[in-house]
């Protein structure tokens, strides 16, 4: 195993704290159950951007069906709070309540799940499924790649969109809590970056 591999394997153990942190914040403590039909109503503004049913159609936004719904919720707490920031989502998640964000939380997370974004040659997919391993990101997203709590489905995004965000969090342009993801994306050469995005957005 080398350095890096190293690094990220003894950052697990500080991101499962992190977990129990967030699951405190950004879950709701007034009793109040989430209205799914409330927030496919409130979810009508999102379609503009991010698909309908949040299946997105646009290879630079991601789809939101199907993603966790801490996931979501925390995502929106921080955009609406300014803790996360786009030209976009800032100004949508501004006035949203508490409420607001459980019901949409709650209504994207009972959507399906985009279907796979094409395929890839079988040379592509075992390159893809071997950095995947490496680079422990089944420990975090779990083996689908389906995520958990508030890490973020990512099998079935788009391959535009999952080669942006990877290239940030590399760079370190793109803003995360832990930095689990800057680790992960830093050792990967640029020609890996597009193998592993072509390969999860091949992933059912």
């Amino acid at each position: 195993m080398g350095p890096g591999a190293r690094e990220r394997m003894r950052a697990i153990p500080s991101v499962l704290l992190l977990l129990g942190v967030l699951v405190t914040m950004g879950t709701p403590t007034g009793g109040r159950a989430a209205d799914i039909d409330a927030g496919r109503r409130k979810a009508e503004v999102c379609a503009a951007c991010h698909g309908p049913d949040g299946r997105s159609t646009n290879p630079a936004i991601p789809s939101l069906a199907g993603q966790p719904t801490l996931y979501t919720h925390w995502q929106l707490i921080l955009f609406r709070d300014g803790r996360r920031k786009d030209p976009q989502m800032t100004p949508v998640a501004a006035p949203l309540s508490e409420a607001d964000i459980e019901d949409l939380a709650a209504y994207f997370a009972a959507r399906p799940p985009a279907p796979p974004r094409g395929t890839v040659d079988p040379a592509t997919a075992e390159a893809g499924r071997r950095l995947v391993g490496v680079h422990h990101c089944d420990s975090c997203h779990r083996p689908r790649l389906d995520g958990q709590n508030q890490i973020p489905r990512i099998a079935a995004q788009h391959y535009e969109y999952l080669l942006n965000q990877l290239r940030g969090f590399k760079a370190q342009t793109r803003g995360e809590l832990e930095g689990t993801m800057t680790s992960a994306a830093r050792p990967l050469s640029d020609e890996e970056i597009e193998i592993v995005a072509r390969y999860i957005a091949s992933l059912p």
